[in-house]
């Protein structure tokens, strides 16, 4: 494996607070509250064939995960999509990642930071397959973390703040240890919930079935995926699942910006066989995300 280039030693320009700056200059103080106190949260979008898949919806998600966490960004929704645009021309990615992060700065250090600056950058990075594709193809292993997706009424559950994401690192880590891809977590309730960070989907009797978004992010994949599905003719229908019961499913896939349609060959004890389905939505997926012309494009 080629070694990775550390990400703040990278060569070109990202979007910072309103204009390109070199990719080397972009600092940002130790003494960020979006570091200490977690005020801080993201997105993860990709660029195919030049296209940024779904900018938009990403961007109204951005905006929406901010004020969740009481936070105005300095910017319009539509600066924002024209800044995403303006990083990936200048890294000139014609596939790749975009990420997009706002974040309290500096000017206060205490849990109350009405004051501090909000600031916003984007950067954009090659990124090709989120796990390895050898895998990828035959299936990858799931563990099933100790770590519980928290309740509604505790956490900004639907914000994509960075903050919620400490327990999937974790969870990611100690799957990692023990030889697995991911990890599995469970809600707050026991229920299955999602990955560490992608969705989950199970197929039955020719349906598939996914856990309701109440308690994580209803993705954007995943929403992608559900209308492809329903497009096939496939019934989707989304509940509360239970770990008991995926001894009675037959095939299983998560879905992600990053992780985009991934077959799932176990999930701790329980065994999957990627099958007609999930390669039906793998390549579809596939195909929707290299052709959309509902997204912004550049080039």
């Amino acid at each position: 494996m080629a070694d990775v280039i550390p990400f703040d030693q990278r060569s070109g320009s990202l979007w910072y607070d309103g204009k390109l700056v070199p990719w080397t200059e972009a600092k940002t103080h130790v003494l960020t509250h979006g570091l200490h106190y977690g005020s801080c949260v993201f997105e993860g979008e990709r660029i195919y064939g030049g296209t940024i898949y779904k900018l938009k919806e990403h961007t109204q998600r951005l905006f929406k995960s901010a004020e969740v966490l009481g936070m105005k960004i300095p910017f319009t929704q539509d600066q924002i999509n024209a800044a995403c645009i303006e990083a990936a021309q200048a890294q000139n990615i014609k596939d790749g990642y975009v990420r997009p992060v706002v974040y309290r700065g500096s000017e206060m250090m205490a849990v109350s930071a009405q004051n501090t600056k909000i600031h916003v950058a984007i950067a954009v990075w090659e990124w090709p397959s989120y796990f390895d594709p050898q895998e990828k193809l035959k299936g990858i292993r799931l563990d099933i973390s100790t770590w519980k997706r928290p309740a509604p009424d505790t956490a900004p559950t639907q914000a994509k703040a960075a903050g919620l994401y400490m327990i999937c690192t974790l969870s990611k880590h100690a799957a990692e240890s023990k030889g697995y891809a991911d990890a599995m977590m469970l809600d707050y309730r026991g229920y299955v919930a999602e990955a560490t960070g992608a969705n989950i989907f199970f197929v039955k009797d020719g349906s598939l079935h996914t856990p309701i978004a109440d308690c994580f992010l209803n993705g954007i994949t995943r929403q992608s995926v559900i209308a492809i599905a329903k497009a096939h003719q496939i019934p989707v229908i989304e509940r509360h699942i239970l770990p008991d019961e995926l001894t009675q499913f037959g095939e299983c896939f998560i879905t992600g910006s990053a992780a985009e349609v991934t077959p799932v060959s176990e999930i701790g004890p329980y065994r999957f066989k990627p099958g007609k389905i999930t390669e039906t939505l793998m390549n579809a997926y596939a195909d929707e995300v290299r052709g959309a012309k509902v997204s912004a494009a550049y080039g």
